[in-house]
């Protein structure tokens, strides 16, 4: 692991390729420890290593750079120490895709097979007795409980001095407690019905599941973190959360606009998906709040429906779209951007900081994927 950190390019294939290695090899250490206690936890250390395989590593970066903009460019046995924390990161991630996969009943994650439907495909492959689809659901939960456990071995092993970690540890205490809650919050939107009459509470309450489930996890807790870290002081962590908050909030809606009009190869998952789901999006809160009756009956119609063909997609798609509430998430991520940038103005940060931060706020929000 060599320090390659480039603020021009803050998300730089070297960058990426060592947070793989430092997560390939704390999993390296694991697959032994699990092989210690029985074979059959082979499935559990595989999947593992596919999931944490791949993703945009944004979270690692956020941290890392977090670090850079309040304490400078790092010697290269600390960026190997801050490599190793960040990527822990990825872990909490991941455990949160699986249990999200569990929740929501998906089909696929990163262009393969959910850990739910591998682990059914495991029952049925060995023709064990009891319900495959229940045993799957309950290997990717205990897959997701086994990595929130591995990212907090990982970051507590990953060499950080421990007085230095304890001043970032509400941080990441905070990511852990905002995240789950968030999550329930989402359960608890998702469990009340689309009312036209309370449009505006629906775009109200999509945003604070946001907030909490998104935004912070995503962007906000990683850069103080990382911040925390480097020492940084109250003033540049009371910036880096008014960065942080809106960028998560433009990197949440830029996902729920490429899942309903993404490209489903780019995006690794079916595309459609949160509208066959009915998921309370931002999106579909501004096209039922500004759709006439008539064209908001027929989405309601519409979504939630988990055999809607191809052409009720489309028609939903059409219908989102002439409400003109594409647009208008288009609109709240400039916004939102513009608002992180401009936080991290007179922040008190390092140039290099500054220039790695705001290039990765566009490409958070700037994507196909």
């Amino acid at each position: 692991m060599v320090n390659r950190l480039d603020p021009a390019q803050p998300l730089a294939a070297e960058f990426r390729q060592d947070v793989q290695d430092a997560l390939t090899g704390f999993l390296t250490g694991q697959r032994q420890v699990l092989a210690d206690i029985g074979a059959e936890l082979d499935p559990m250390t595989e999947l593992a290593e596919v999931f944490t395989g791949g993703g945009k590593r944004l979270r690692p970066a956020f941290a890392l750079w977090g670090y850079v903009a309040a304490a400078g460019r790092p010697d290269h046995e600390t960026y190997e120490a801050l490599v190793r924390a960040a990527s822990s990161l990825e872990l909490l991630h991941v455990s949160a895709l699986m249990h999200d996969d569990v929740m929501d009943n998906s089909d696929t994650r990163r262009g393969v097979l959910a850990a739910h439907l591998q682990f059914a495909g495991l029952h049925d492959e060995h023709d064990w007795v009891g319900s495959g689809e229940q045993f799957g659901r309950a290997g990717a939960i205990l897959l997701g409980d086994l990595l929130v456990m591995w990212s907090d071995e990982m970051v507590h092993t990953a060499g950080v001095p421990l007085d230095v970690l304890h001043r970032a540890q509400p941080y990441l205490a905070a990511m852990r407690t905002e995240v789950t809650c968030g999550q329930f919050l989402d359960v608890v939107a998702q469990a009340q019905p689309l009312r036209p009459d309370r449009l505006q509470d629906n775009i109200d309450q999509v945003r604070r599941v946001v907030e909490f489930k998104s935004a912070r996890y995503s962007v906000r807790r990683p850069v103080q973190f990382g911040a925390a870290l480097g020492g940084a002081r109250d003033e540049v962590q009371q910036a880096l959360a008014a960065y942080g908050s809106p960028l998560g909030r433009a990197f949440q809606y830029r996902d729920d606009l490429l899942g309903v009009f993404g490209d489903e190869e780019v995006i690794g998952k079916p595309a459609g998906g949160d509208l066959r789901e009915g998921k309370h999006t931002l999106l579909l809160a501004y096209a039922l709040a500004d759709s006439n009756d008539a064209g908001r009956n027929r989405l309601l119609s519409l979504v939630g429906s988990a055999d809607l063909s191809d052409e009720g997609l489309a028609e939903a798609r059409d219908l989102i779209i002439a409400s003109g509430a594409r647009d208008k998430v288009e609109a709240d991520i400039e916004s939102h951007l513009d608002r992180a940038l401009a936080a991290l103005d007179g922040a008190g940060i390092t140039d290099e900081g500054h220039q790695a931060l705001s290039v990765l706020a566009r490409a958070a929000v700037r994507r196909s994927h």
